[in-house]
């Protein structure tokens, strides 16, 4: 059959696939990413009842990392922690055999906040040490720390401080929780931390690698989409340098490399924090491809179907459809992408390594629409794909 290019460059012949590949992420306000897969399965095989999918849900670390992992055959483990405002919640991480995959926004994410309420400057990560802790209880020995989605801008002292470390004001009471609080720190005691995190391989799975502060930090790229006012970026740069500067005193010049270091700026400055522990950073969609099995199941593939919520230029840097294509055009198979929304060319999408994308505002113009009814209008773009690529 005949199909156009992604670059435009005219039409070639495609065999029929054998095998479906289904790696996609969430569309995020719709539908998650185990969603995803099962209605782009539905529809692919309405029109080859006989086709055989494999369903890959994938995540880049941030939130619906645990939900791609537990999809993969990891047990869900839940806990009580901590939210970004101190109240209880119940979150999850996954656990097989000795690995722990781990994602800060279950316990400190902007999910976790009431309806449009922000705390820019008081949000702590103070659950997502406690559910590091909890998987070090559990056995883990190997943790991916996926970052991303964080309601907090508290470079990561909230996390450590549930992990055994202390961070004192002048007269020796704690510093209040978030990063507006670390201003008035005084004096940092990382002497009880947890001391199995030393034996641990720990993974900073992020697709951000943003240092801690400065114009390209944590506070001025992220802090307003948390609530945070012009003065507020202002005051967390600041209260996290300080932050950084106390540290020195304690841990010496390691702490303004870690803040310096790609990754550092990562869900409020909480990758700061994971790299003092001795996390190695890595790009969360290549971790998490990595620990969901993605190898095999692409050795296995004739096809490959990716996708998110929008395409576009934030996609190209780190996120999951990007990964995937690059691991997929790498091994020599064809990628096709689905989304709700497309905002990039077709020449830029091939040198991504996708062949075509297909969006849900094709079939259906209506944003609010497609939001509402993207489960339909995915299998209807699913029965697309099928025709062009499969019949």
């Amino acid at each position: 059959m005949q199909v156009a290019d992604a670059a435009g460059s005219g039409t070639r012949t495609t065999r029929s696939a054998q095998r479906v590949l289904v790696a996609a992420d969430k569309f995020k306000g719709s539908l998650t990413a185990v969603e995803v897969a099962g209605r782009v399965t539905a529809g692919l095989r309405r029109v080859v009842p006989d086709l055989e999918v494999e369903a890959l849900p994938v995540a880049d670390g941030g939130d619906g990392t645990v939900a791609a992992a537990v999809a993969a055959g990891f047990e869900r483990r839940e806990v009580r922690v901590a939210g970004p405002l101190g109240d209880e919640v119940t979150a999850a991480y996954a656990l097989r055999g000795d690995t722990a995959v781990v994602e800060m926004a279950e316990a400190s994410g902007l999910q976790r906040l009431p309806a449009g309420v922000f705390a820019p400057l008081t949000a702590s990560t103070y659950g997502s040490g406690e559910l590091l802790r909890a998987a070090l209880d559990a056995g883990a020995r190997s943790i991916v720390f996926g970052v991303g989605g964080s309601a907090t801008t508290d470079g990561g002292a909230g996390m450590l401080s549930a992990l055994g470390a202390r961070f004192v004001r002048a007269d020796g009471e704690p510093v209040a929780p978030g990063g507006g609080g670390l201003a008035e720190l005084a004096s940092a005691d990382l002497s009880g931390l947890d001391p199995r995190l030393s034996s641990v391989e720990f993974v900073l799975a992020s697709d951000v690698d943003n240092p801690l502060t400065g114009p390209k930090g944590a506070p001025a790229v992220y802090g307003p989409q948390k609530g945070a006012s012009p003065k507020d970026v202002e005051t967390l740069d600041a209260a996290l340098a300080h932050f950084v500067k106390v540290l020195e005193g304690t841990v010496g010049a390691k702490a303004a490399g870690c803040a310096a270091a790609p990754g550092a700026g990562a869900a409020g400055g909480i990758g700061f924090g994971a790299l003092l522990l001795g996390a190695g950073f890595r790009p969360g969609i290549e971790v998490m491809l990595d620990v969901l099995g993605f190898a095999p199941a692409l050795e296995r593939a004739d096809l490959v179907i990716t996708g998110e919520g929008s395409l576009d230029e934030q996609t190209l840097h780190g996120k999951a459809p990007a990964g995937v294509a690059a691991a997929a055009r790498a091994a020599g198979k064809e990628v096709v992408a689905v989304c709700g929304r497309l905002a990039l060319p077709p020449e830029v999408l091939g040198r991504a390594g996708i062949r075509r994308a297909y969006a849900l505002t094709d079939l259906e113009p209506d944003v609010a629409r497609c939001i509402a009814e993207a489960g339909p209008i995915l299998e209807r773009t699913a029965e697309r794909i099928a025709r062009d690529f499969l019949a």
